[in-house]
């Protein structure tokens, strides 16, 4: 209520002054720079997204299920996204948790990608996208995170130091995970789907990326799927 009453008084101070209000008095101008001052730190926290707890650390969660779209003799596949990032300047870490791929594909990989939009009206399809905020080629999105090996039929990997981000202008709270097909050509196929998505194939399973505690990341952090216990990967920042 407070950061609201913040942002009413300051758009009715910029209305009075484009409307040539005459000079405000000494005690106006201390408001109004403390008025301003709020404002700014309300943007900013909107801004950047900033934790309100978890002790400034942020953590997201996705809930990944089949794509609806899916033939009924397709593989399912379900599992976790987890992520955890330190404000302000953390870079973001994550767990994937996946199972439901056959145990026959042993060792084959798989692509998973962060898509533009929170969307699964149409199933998977309906994600858009990789989310690619500065307009580069793949695989330079923020959320382009390369291929993973199943093994017994589950995918288990952290992950360090990657692109994406939950805070700022670019966060990706709010679009999807997408788990593709077909692995990932990282943009080595000659044509321009490989540019745009690594010509992953058909969307097997998605989900939506949601700002939540950090209970399930402590839950992971405590058991068999530890971070210490998965394949690590500490993935070097796009340059």
């Amino acid at each position: 209520m407070n950061n609201l009453l913040y942002l009413a008084v300051a758009l009715t101070v910029c209305e009075l002054l484009s409307a040539g209000a005459e000079v405000v008095k000494p005690v106006e101008e201390e408001l109004l720079t403390d008025t301003n001052k709020k404002v700014n730190e309300l943007w900013i926290n909107l801004l950047n997204m900033k934790p309100t707890d978890n002790d400034g650390i942020a953590y997201a969660t996705c809930s990944l299920s089949p794509s609806s779209k899916l033939e009924p003799s397709e593989v399912k596949v379900t599992g976790l996204v987890l992520f955890k990032q330190v404000f302000p300047s953390g870079t973001l870490e994550a767990i994937f948790d996946l199972e439901g791929f056959p145990t026959d594909a042993n060792q084959s990989a798989r692509a998973i990608h962060i898509h533009t939009y929170g969307d699964l009206t149409n199933g998977c399809d309906s994600a858009g996208g990789h989310y690619n905020p500065m307009s580069v080629d793949h695989p330079q999105h923020p959320g382009d995170f390369g291929n993973f090996r199943v093994r017994d039929g589950k995918i288990q990997k952290f992950f360090a130091n990657l692109d994406a981000t939950l805070f700022g202008p670019f966060s990706v709270i709010g679009r999807s995970v997408v788990v593709h097909k077909q692995a990932d050509d990282l943009g080595k196929g000659n044509n321009q789907a490989s540019l745009e998505n690594g010509n992953a194939g058909k969307r097997l399973a998605c989900c939506i990326i949601g700002s939540s505690s950090k209970n399930n990341w402590e839950k992971y952090a405590q058991d068999s799927a530890a971070p210490r216990n998965l394949r690590f990967s500490r993935r070097v920042k796009n340059g």
